[in-house]
């Protein structure tokens, strides 16, 4: 498996890979992925600033941070972000896919800090050992893309280099995007199609090599992989209505994602619904309505290593 892109479902992850999807149009994909990290790049700014602190804390100063991880970079928005939050270190964008890790590269040179990051290629759990010590590991929906999840915390935290820290980027709340009622079909609709979502997420998991049932309790996980909880912190995204077309655009596709993934469990309303929602030119479709907006909540659990 490749620390790569999650594509199954759309359901607002940015990174991770379900396995066996080697038909992906990687090209395709990684525009999606880049604009939905964009449009949550400020949770990662927040986020970014808090690990310096802990870092404070901890007495490793962020100047003193020489080597970070992005491990499941995808196409590298939260890599650049890394490198330009810690302006000393050597930020590496560690992913499954060759055509995500040269768009990290190419973002690294247009944003001004190519020189200091650096991909590595790395199919996982097997790549773990390869990945080096590093000051600080960031890693945003990839864990849930393993089948043992405590093997691959016990892995990542294994590199982390005493005084340093492991973030792991896991659940928090999915988007909400649309009204309870939006005057088409049955109210709910979202409700119905998380429903569907964490049905599919179960399946997904139960599916992996490996896959190792347990409480997905993040911050005792980082205990029992040997590291002294730092802390959890869930970051908002809100940008209320109206929405600029971009961000239309991307609810767009994720929708249209949801209606192909779910087509036989979707009842003949709801399909209708998504329809309407999916129509460009109607007045009632995600593309124009007014009450378009945007929510969600990214959290971020986090351990310090001795």
């Amino acid at each position: 498996m490749g620390a790569g892109t999650h594509t199954g479902h759309g359901h607002g992850h940015g990174h991770g890979h379900a396995h066996g999807e080697d038909d992906v149009d990687w090209e395709a994909m990684a525009e999606f992925l880049e604009q939905e990290a964009e449009l949550r790049i400020g949770f990662a700014e927040e986020a970014a600033a808090w690990l310096r602190g802990l870092l404070l804390e901890g007495g490793c100063g962020p100047e003193i941070a020489a080597r970070l991880l992005d491990v499941g970079s995808g196409p590298g928005v939260h890599t650049a972000l890394l490198a330009r939050e810690f302006p000393q270190a050597e930020v590496v964008a560690v992913d499954g896919e060759p055509a995500l890790l040269e768009r990290a590269r190419s973002r690294a040179e247009r944003e001004g800090v190519g020189s200091r990051v650096k991909t590595l290629e790395a199919q996982l759990p097997e790549g773990f050992g390869h990945l080096g010590s590093a000051d600080v590991i960031w890693t945003s929906h990839v864990v849930h893309h393993i089948g043992d999840q405590q093997a691959a915390l016990d892995a990542l935290a294994a590199s982390v280099r005493p005084g340093g820290l492991l973030a792991v980027v896991e659940r928090g709340l999915s988007p909400r995007y649309l009204p309870r009622d939006i005057g088409l079909g049955r109210p709910g609709l979202l409700a119905r199609l998380e429903a569907l979502t964490q049905d599919w997420f179960s399946g997904m998991r139960a599916a992996l090599p490996g896959h190792t049932r347990t409480v997905e309790d993040w911050p005792a996980m980082l205990a029992r992989a040997g590291l002294s909880p730092a802390g959890s912190r869930s970051f908002l995204t809100d940008v209320p209505a109206p929405l600029e077309h971009a961000v239309r655009s991307q609810l767009r596709t994720h929708l249209s994602r949801e209606r192909e993934a779910f087509d036989e469990q979707l009842d003949a309303e709801d399909k209708r619904t998504l329809e309407a929602l999916l129509d460009e030119d109607a007045p009632t479709g995600i593309m124009h309505r007014p009450d378009v907006f945007y929510l969600a909540a990214t959290t971020v659990h986090t351990g310090r290593a001795s």
